[in-house]
């Protein structure tokens, strides 16, 4: 028998734990008292039939985002990162690393709060309908912003979350806008049981 460990294919290596480490070389904790707490009173969104999901049906679902959003220590270099429960590390890892195929693309730049809210809507309803998993959503990084504070980034941070259809997202790589943007995925409207 061989002194070499066999590498299992989900083992960390040294570069994916480098690559990590300089990724997070900024990332400063949240103060506790400062997370964002679990919305108690979601709004209510009536169920539409199974006959409907797939209709050409071009308005987004009313009130699916929430906005209080606390923007007090929000920073223009924060990394986002956000996955549901079951996501799978290698799918995560191709996330952060830019390697999934963007599919389409949002671009918030010039939007108020409001405008982008229902941009995102909309354009996630969009997708879903035309099965689309991997966007990109440039939200910018703030620094026209008043005291240079990332008002949209903070608020799509907050309202993607919500959204049942998001699986995760990351901020992007310096060439794919930075933590200008981010990756998104969203959940196949497939019916394969194997499927995300």
């Amino acid at each position: 028998m061989s002194d070499k460990k066999s590498k299992h294919k989900d083992e960390i290596t040294d570069e994916d734990l480098q690559f990590f480490r300089n990724e997070v070389a900024d990332v400063r904790p949240l103060k506790a008292e400062k997370r964002v707490e679990t919305i108690k009173n979601k709004p209510s969104v009536k169920p539409r039939s199974l006959q409907n999901d797939f209709e050409d049906d071009n308005s987004a679902e009313p009130g699916l985002l929430s906005d209080p959003v606390d923007l007090r220590d929000a920073a223009v270099d924060d990394i986002l990162f956000f996955a549901r429960p079951g996501i799978q590390q290698k799918l995560q890892r191709k996330l952060r690393r830019g390697e999934l195929p963007i599919e389409e693309e949002l671009d918030l730049h010039g939007y108020t709060v409001e405008e982008a809210k229902t941009a995102i809507q909309d354009f996630l309803h969009e997708c879903k309908r035309q099965q689309i998993r991997y966007i990109r959503i440039i939200h910018g990084k703030g620094f026209r912003s008043e005291n240079k504070i990332p008002v949209l980034k903070t608020h799509v941070a907050y309202w993607l979350p919500q959204h049942p259809d998001i699986l995760a997202f990351a901020s992007a790589l310096p060439h794919d806008g930075g933590t200008g943007a981010i990756y998104v995925i969203i959940k196949s409207t497939k019916k394969n049981p194997h499927q995300i």
